[in-house]
């Protein structure tokens, strides 16, 4: 019997928790020629989702869970998850519910017929905001245009990956992740299938601006050195105009004699050259800041406590006891 890890970060989610295991119990039981997992990972909640979750794991052995000591974020607690699922499938999803647990039969379909890699888009809703709708658009049509390799507009992390897909994501370790890039980068076998966002079933949602913006950043400095090299056109294109301006002034100071006029001119060059040096240093600034991260080698995670461990520990105690 093969068996299906389900992967489900969760930060202070425990008003949700009760209603997403009860969905996940009806669909995963409708699936008999499965083994289920129930993996959380906790990624340093303060409310009690903890507490659920241990008292999930006491009443069925199918949950288990992984506390990390802080909050990592949710790309490190996904990268948690490769670590210590341990099924021959990964579905990824959220907690909230906006992830319908109706399709993980589709999912499963599509992997045996041999997609390794079995993604979803969620269809554009006509009431969702238009700035955001906008900026997404533009967001997936950047990134695409800087690499090399497809980028999925639209798709998330809602998706089934094969154990191949797990075992080579598992293999970059880089801190600062961008894990939308990630499935596109390793390749593999790859299928779509849309869905409708549900509304949160309850709680709040934890992706604010100043972290969807870094996340957007991330992925645009993770799989392309196109910002820095385009700071280098600039500058050329740059310096071949401000030569000719050069030449023209020497020509003009030579045949009609020089005045103090211009000034304007000079403020507006300096102030718009200014402008562009400090963009390109800001460039720059983005990626020598990931060289600084990396370079510490530093684990991308710590655990305080997991559920598979313990099980482990007291299957030994109780073996040394027989003994």
């Amino acid at each position: 019997m093969k068996k299906i890890t389900i992967l489900i970060p969760t930060f202070n989610e425990e008003e949700v928790l009760p209603t997403l295991m009860d969905a996940l119990k009806q669909v995963t039981q409708s699936i008999q020629q499965y083994h289920f997992e129930f993996l959380f990972v906790d990624d340093g909640s303060s409310d009690d989702t903890i507490t659920l979750l241990e008292q999930f794991h006491t009443e069925n052995s199918q949950v288990q869970y992984v506390e990390l000591s802080r909050n990592f974020g949710k790309e490190i607690a996904m990268l948690a998850g490769f670590d210590y699922a341990d099924g021959d499938a990964v579905i990824i999803m959220d907690a909230d519910l906006q992830h319908p647990p109706e399709m993980i039969p589709e999912l499963i379909h599509w992997w045996e017929k041999g997609y390794e890699d079995v993604y979803t888009a969620r269809k554009e809703k006509a009431e969702k905001n238009p700035f955001k709708r906008l900026a997404s658009n533009a967001y997936y049509t950047i990134l695409q245009s800087l690499t090399s390799y497809d980028v999925h507009q639209g798709a998330g992390d809602f998706r089934l990956l094969d154990r191949k897909c797990v075992e080579a994501l598992k293999n970059l370790r880089e801190n600062e992740r961008n894990t939308k890039g990630m499935y596109a980068y390793i390749g593999f076998r790859k299928k779509a299938l849309e869905y409708e966002e549900s509304e949160r079933a309850a709680g709040e949602t934890k992706w604010k601006f100043g972290a969807l913006l870094k996340l957007a950043m991330d992925g645009i400095t993770s799989y392309s050195t196109v910002p820095l090299r385009v700071w280098s056109v600039v500058g050329l294109i740059i310096s071949f105009f401000s030569f000719i301006f050069l030449f023209v002034e020497l020509f003009k100071a030579v045949v009609y004699g020089s005045d103090v006029a211009g000034y304007p001119t000079l403020i507006a060059a300096i102030v718009f050259l200014g402008g562009i040096q400090l963009i390109s240093l800001g460039a720059i600034g983005e990626y020598l800041a990931r060289v600084f991260i990396e370079t510490k080698n530093r684990p991308a995670y710590f655990v305080r406590e997991n559920s598979i461990e313990k099980n482990k520990d007291s299957t030994e105690r109780d073996q040394e006891y027989e003994k």
